[in-house]
């Protein structure tokens, strides 16, 4: 299994994208851009991925994060794509995908912290 620091990297990279996608695109404009939403939707998938693949164990210790809303938005993007609301979509990446983001970066700095701080084992 690959370790969880690279699915929350992987998380992270995805809502880079996003933000890089709509820099300067107003909501009207992505609308009307089939090229766009389907990459915002790419990143969705890649970011639900990612979230699936962190045990529930690392789930529950990061509560805070909306895990199973970050998969349900994959699967029914997946799974459902016909019924995907654009709406949804923008107001996905342009609210909740900035909150994740920060969340997933503050578990990634305490991920860092802890390893190195020393330990029983590690004196230094």
């Amino acid at each position: 299994m690959r370790p969880e620091v690279l699915y929350l990297t992987d998380i992270v990279e995805a809502a880079d994208s996003i933000a890089t996608f709509l820099n300067g695109v107003e909501r009207e404009a992505f609308l009307t851009d089939e090229l766009r939403q389907s990459a915002v939707l790419q990143k969705f998938n890649v970011i639900g991925e990612a979230a699936a693949r962190l045990t529930a164990e690392f789930q529950a210790r990061h509560s805070q994060v909306q895990w199973r809303k970050a998969v349900g938005l994959r699967n029914l993007a997946v799974h459902e794509y016909f019924s995907v609301s654009q709406d949804v979509i923008w107001a996905t990446a342009t609210q909740d995908i900035p909150l994740l983001r920060t969340q997933v970066v503050e578990i990634l700095r305490q991920l860092e912290a802890d390893q190195n701080l020393p330990g029983p084992q590690n004196p230094g």
